[in-house]
């Protein structure tokens, strides 16, 4: 006689189910625990005191001579502190530069040593993707919570003085970010840093300041000379569809319409009027404020800047030459 076995099939799937379960669930603490160790060891604790009283925050070692990323509201108002990190070293530090206008500061430990982390490029994300924030909340050093990016571009206010400017293209993470986060590194999964944490925008919601070519930029200009130089074209627009024969030529979809020129500005001495249609910048597209707001970086002052106008349907190209915002 043959005896045959079976099994049922619900207990199959579960079985099978379970096992891809536990699959996934260790190849994501892997992801993780990887970034962890990889990027952790550079994470400091910061402890600031300012005529406000004491503070506190996290940074993130980019440099192996000793030059930390941080959040310019982590150190408002302060000339120093001390920079603890997961090791149990502790150091004292002061503030090279700090740019309210891009929420960053650099930092320099008075003791180097610690390797640097590897900084990603922001501008590959996609949202979905996977995320490690790493930081020091409520004085917890070493905390580590993971998510997805929920959302990219977003835009967020800051002001230094009466000036007022949009953060550009910052994360939206559903990674637990808390007091005492802003400052640390969020990475990748691959342990590249592609954000400073900035804020804590609401439950499950965390925003972090890209790391990509503008802000190598804003770095660069802190480290070699304690401030940001900001190029000032003197207009107002708003993003605008582009008419379909322009789309189809370019492939671009929007420009940014002017509503506003400052009289006497360098883009009113150019030649650029109310009602133009802005579509490249410096040979790059401007689709929207922020697509132009990121080239007024200190290279762009006193620079031919090439502009391209869409003017009551016909090209317009004219030239500008931003001046420094703040010396007009």
């Amino acid at each position: 006689m043959t005896v045959r076995r079976f099994r049922v099939a619900g207990d199959m799937d579960t079985e099978d189910t379970g096992r891809a379960d536990d699959a996934a669930l260790d190849a994501y603490s892997r992801v993780v625990t990887g970034v962890a160790a990889k990027v952790l060891p550079a994470v400091a604790a910061l402890a600031v005191r300012t005529p406000r009283g004491a503070g506190a925050g996290s940074a993130v070692v980019i440099d192996p001579d000793g030059l930390l990323l941080t959040s310019a509201h982590v150190v408002q108002g302060a000339s120093g502190g001390v920079a603890a990190f997961g090791d149990g070293t502790e150091t004292r530090f002061r503030v090279v530069g700090a740019d309210p206008l891009s929420d960053l500061a650099v930092l320099r430990a008075e003791e180097a040593g610690v390797p640097p982390v590897e900084l990603g490029d922001a501008d590959r994300l996609r949202i979905g993707q996977l995320v490690v924030a790493v930081g020091n909340p409520m004085g917890l050093a070493g905390s580590v919570t993971a998510g997805v990016v929920s959302g990219l571009g977003r835009s967020l206010p800051a002001r230094d003085g009466r000036l007022v400017r949009l953060i550009e293209d910052v994360i939206q993470t559903d990674a637990a970010l808390n007091p005492g986060n802003s400052g640390g590194a969020l990475a990748d999964s691959a342990g590249r840093v592609v954000g400073v944490n900035t804020a804590v925008a609401g439950y499950g919601l965390g925003l972090a300041v890209p790391v990509n070519r503008t802000t190598r930029q804003i770095v660069a200009d802190l480290t070699a000379q304690g401030r940001v130089r900001r190029a000032w074209l003197g207009v107002a627009g708003a993003p605008v569809p582009l008419p379909p024969e322009v789309t189809a030529r370019t492939g671009q979809r929007r420009g940014l319409r002017v509503v506003e020129v400052v009289p006497g500005s360098p883009a009113g001495v150019a030649g650029i009027y109310l009602g133009d249609v802005i579509v490249s910048a410096g040979g790059r597209p401007v689709q929207d404020g922020q697509s132009l707001q990121r080239l007024m970086l200190g290279p762009a002052i006193g620079v031919r800047l090439p502009v391209t106008l869409l003017r009551k349907g016909a090209y317009v190209d004219v030239v500008a030459v931003p001046t420094e915002l703040g010396t007009r």
